[in-house]
C-alpha cells in the first residue's frame, strides 16, 4: 500500500446482499476516520460476481466483508480474495454469532468482528487496520 500522503481517499468496499447493512456499516464508520487518515470512499457490491468485478478492475484499501451472505460469503470471497487476487489485501469480516469467529479465520482477515455493529468498534477496527496498510 502506498503512504496515505499520496491517497486522495481510501478506497472501501463494502460487500453485503442486505442493503440495510451496507448502508450501517458506512453510516457507523462515517467518512473520516481520524485526522491521520484521508477520507473514506465507499463502493458497495450485493453480489460476490459484483464484488469480484471490483476487485479486480479497482484497488481497494479495505474489503468489510458480510460473513452471512448468501451462495459466496464474506468468508469464502475473502479466501478468494486472498488466494487468487491479493493475499495482502486488508479484509474485514462480520459475522452474525461470536461461534462463527473461528470459520471466519480461514479468510485470514485482518479483524473479525460480530454484528450488531457497534459503531466505536467498527470505526477503531477500520483505524487500526487502514493505518497498518497504508504504512
Amino acid at each position: 500500500m502506498a503512504e496515505n500522503s499520496e491517497h486522495a481517499a481510501v478506497k472501501v468496499l463494502v460487500y453485503s446482499d442486505n442493503a440495510d447493512f451496507r448502508k450501517q456499516v458506512m453510516f457507523a464508520a462515517g467518512k473520516k476516520l481520524a485526522a491521520d487518515l484521508p477520507e473514506i470512499e465507499y463502493v458497495e457490491a450485493a453480489t460476490w460476481q459484483g464484488a469480484d468485478i471490483k476487485v479486480q478492475e479497482q484497488q481497494f484499501d479495505l474489503l468489510i466483508l458480510d460473513a452471512e451472505t448468501p451462495k459466496l460469503g464474506g468468508i469464502g470471497f475473502g479466501k478468494k480474495v486472498r488466494d487468487e487476487y491479493s493475499p495482502e489485501m486488508p479484509l474485514l469480516v462480520i459475522v452474525a454469532r461470536p461461534q462463527d469467529e473461528w470459520l471466519a479465520r480461514t479468510a485470514k482477515p485482518n479483524a473479525v468482528l460480530v454484528q450488531p455493529i457497534q459503531p466505536k468498534q467498527l470505526a477503531d477496527t477500520m483505524t487500526s487496520v487502514l493505518r497498518a496498510a497504508l504504512k
